[in-house]
């Protein structure tokens, strides 16, 4: 049974498959016990609400007998973090350089577990990580990687580079060895974070994390992290990139994974023009339609602050009437950074007067208290 859904699941494009235990990852409920009352998940509530689904799959589905751990590799073609330099450019996270996948893992996910009950009689659940499910940790037990200085996964084959995905099932499938850490003394992820989001090696402080203000937080980016942001404005590869272990990871080939031409490296001035009907079209299909356009447009606008180009100004001066005050004080924090006092002044005594949410008078004012203005 084991070796033929290997071997399907091979064949739907999975790279790696390995079986753990329900019960084999104990350490999952006080590791993430600790990263709650630390405060470190930040704005994501729901981590904390359904906490006790996440300490094991039993807790999810009290019948299983297995944990099948999937994983796809997604590894990128050249170098992710080349973009960094190209400041009038965004950098766009990997991942979602590609279709969004929790639909490509989850369709693939219940093709296999639909031919796994059919043939077996068992019933089967499938899961990708909107779920209350701990994939880091039972890929390690599974044996497809190890929990990495960073807590991303890391395989010896794949590097930092896979989707994970899991099949519950109620019988009790042969289990794979556990793998262990072979992080040894390397620091490289830590030491790359360019927020320090790393309070100490395997733990991180999802507040400080670019991922976790570019994508999950959803108010303005505070001040501290803007100029570490750069032009990253959906998430951060920096300490996936950097693991020495993706020397041995395979890059992909398949046309499925194939990053989209115009994600690498997308000028700013192009992105800051989008409308939300504008932005929903340019992004269907992709993860990055998820945050929805203000959010988007925050963080392009804080790229645009960060670019050092004046030429770009008018692109952010734009958006001082936008509807949404999210927008607006990104627009104004760039504008600040980009113009003159004295330009930045004559918009001033144009716009503050009319301005009436707090948090965009805030940043119109910010320069003035900082004596940059």
């Amino acid at each position: 049974m084991k070796s033929a859904l290997v071997a399907d699941a091979s064949g739907e494009g999975f790279d790696v498959v390995r079986i753990a235990a329900p019960d084999s990852i104990p350490q999952a409920a006080p590791r993430l016990a600790r990263f709650l009352a630390d405060g470190h998940h930040g704005t994501m509530e729901w981590l904390e609400s359904n906490a006790g689904r996440r300490e094991k799959p039993s807790a999810l589905w009290p019948e299983a007998g297995a944990v099948v751990m999937l994983g796809l590799n997604y590894g990128p073609e050249s170098d992710p973090l080349a973009s960094l330099a190209a400041s009038q450019r965004a950098t766009i996270s990997v991942y979602a350089r590609n279709r969004d996948y929790h639909d490509l893992v989850k369709g693939k996910l219940k093709n296999i577990a639909g031919r796994l009950a059919a043939k077996s009689g068992s019933a089967v659940k499938v899961f990708v990580d909107t779920a209350p499910l701990m994939e880091k940790p039972l890929a390690e037990a599974a044996g497809i990687g190890w929990q990495g200085k960073h807590t991303n996964l890391v395989s010896r084959e794949f590097g930092s580079w896979l989707f994970l995905g899991a099949i519950l099932t109620e019988i009790a499938l042969p289990l794979d060895a556990a793998e262990i850490d072979h992080c040894g003394s390397c620091r490289a992820c830590l030491d790359i974070c360019p927020t320090n989001a790393f309070p100490a090696p395997y733990r991180l402080d999802a507040r400080r994390c670019i991922s976790y203000l570019t994508i999950e937080h959803k108010g303005p980016i505070p001040h501290e992290f803007r100029d570490a942001i750069g032009n990253r404005i959906f998430g951060c590869d920096d300490c996936l990139a950097v693991c020495p272990w993706n020397k041995f990871a395979r890059t992909t080939s398949e046309v499925k994974l194939a990053a989209r031409e115009d994600l690498s490296a997308p000028p700013l001035s192009e992105l800051a023009r989008l409308d939300d009907k504008s932005f929903r079209a340019h992004f269907a299909g992709s993860p990055i339609k998820r945050i929805g356009r203000d959010r988007f447009l925050r963080n392009v606008l804080i790229a645009i602050g960060n670019s050092s180009a004046p030429e770009l100004a008018a692109e952010a001066e734009t958006h001082l009437s936008d509807p949404s005050p999210l927008v607006r004080g990104a627009a104004v924090w760039a504008l600040s950074r980009l113009l003159s006092l004295e330009s930045f002044a004559v918009l001033h005594a144009k716009h503050f007067s009319a301005e009436t949410h707090r948090d965009v008078r805030d940043e119109w004012q910010a320069p003035a208290i900082s004596g940059a203005a």
